[in-house]
């Protein structure tokens, strides 16, 4: 049988899912994926999460947990999605190895309420980098005009960026500016 994601690694094509659930890190299988079908990177955002949340039991010890401590909402799902992407790290952490840092990369969104807000989504990106610890971590900014000045300085501090929403090549060409 022929192992068409294979090819498409062996001619250079970077394959990243976009999908992230604890079923699939509690199973094995995100860890299947990258063994198996040359999984090098994995991405997220609120949409993702939320259909992971819904869906899922494995969630529900630590759903239960955090309003027994009466933890806010926006609070508890900090601390489920950090959790997962942590996790998520740790489980593509050997791509990350075997590539020198260039694949195995895990990417989580900051809130995108903040998109129009150039401070607040720095200190965003700060927390979940600090909150998630991981060298494999990207932290994802979309390129808004708050969000251009945003990149420049998260990537000032040593924090890695997956930039997203960039449509047109105009804002492509700002986004290259914005990477020191």
């Amino acid at each position: 049988m022929t192992d068409r994601l294979g090819e498409l690694s062996a001619a250079g094509v970077a394959i990243w899912l976009d999908d992230l659930s604890r079923v699939r890190l509690s199973s094995g299988g995100l860890d299947q994926l990258r063994r198996e079908k040359h999984l090098v990177g994995v991405t997220s955002n609120p949409t993702i999460f939320a259909k992971a949340l819904s869906a899922a039991d494995e969630y529900n010890w630590q759903l239960k947990d955090l309003a027994i401590r009466g933890v806010d909402v926006e609070e508890a799902v900090r601390m489920l999605t950090t959790y997962d992407v942590r996790w998520a790290c740790d489980v593509m952490r050997p791509a990350y190895d075997a590539s020198a840092g260039v694949d195995g990369r895990v990417s989580i969104e900051v809130d995108p309420r903040l998109a129009h807000e150039t401070e607040k989504t720095v200190a965003e990106a700060g927390a979940l980098w600090w909150l998630i610890d991981r060298p494999n971590l990207f932290i994802k900014i979309p390129a808004t005009e708050a969000g251009l000045p945003a990149i420049t300085a998260t990537l000032a501090q040593g924090i890695s960026v997956n930039v997203t929403l960039i449509f047109g090549l105009d804002r492509y060409s700002q986004v290259m500016e914005a990477v020191p």
